[in-house]
């Protein structure tokens, strides 16, 4: 029976059911059987069976060769799995008449940002249309954005999305009453979006 630790923590018997489906999903991936990977690390065949299904706790000097025949370290091996990796708990940021939760990782090597975006109608006159390099793409996930794109002015409408060159002046707001879109955009997009005051 396994065990709940606190702060989503894995239990020894959670990380050892990981380590034996690690372990056979890395030797059924290289196509081999429990004889060929026995071989490569030195185990009896029966031993390795025994691990794979859990009949046989795996002692630590069985795994270090059992890693290395794999191709893989001990320590991605025994890695623990939580869900920080994989659910992203956005912070809202605020600006005047925009919400903004990102929705992907910093560390995303495309440079890609994706955002949802809740606008509220800013009373007086449009601010200012900015440039910057690269593309933007948005689709409107509730009420109507009006996107001054330089001298045109497009309401989007729910349903619909936008995509533009950001070398054009532009600038987008709620039309009449608060909107939300999904808007996808490069680093320059996320610093004029985000960080220019």
């Amino acid at each position: 029976m396994t065990q709940e630790l606190p702060n989503g923590h894995e239990s020894p018997d959670d990380v050892d059911v990981l380590v034996r489906q690690r372990i056979r999903g890395l030797r059924v991936a290289q196509g081999w059987t429990l004889d060929s990977l026995a071989r490569r690390c030195h185990v009896s065949p029966s031993t390795l069976s025994r691990i794979e299904t859990g009949h046989r706790r795996v002692a630590l000097d069985q795994l270090v060769p059992i890693a290395r025949a794999l191709g893989t370290t001990l320590d991605q091996l025994v890695e623990p799995v939580g869900d920080d990796d994989v659910v992203i708990r956005p912070e809202p940021h605020q600006r005047p008449g925009v919400l903004t939760w990102l929705l992907s990782r910093d560390r995303a090597e495309s440079g890609v940002i994706v955002a949802k975006m809740r606008l509220s109608p800013v009373p007086g006159p449009v601010a200012e249309q900015r440039v910057h390099p690269g593309h933007e793409w948005f689709t409107v996930l509730a009420g109507t954005v009006r996107l001054h794109l330089g001298d045109r002015v497009i309401d989007v409408q729910e349903g619909e999305a936008a995509e533009f060159d950001t070398m054009t002046p532009h600038y987008f707001t709620a039309y009449r009453k608060s909107a939300e879109i999904l808007t996808i955009f490069d680093r320059d997009g996320e610093r004029a979006h985000l960080h220019d005051d």
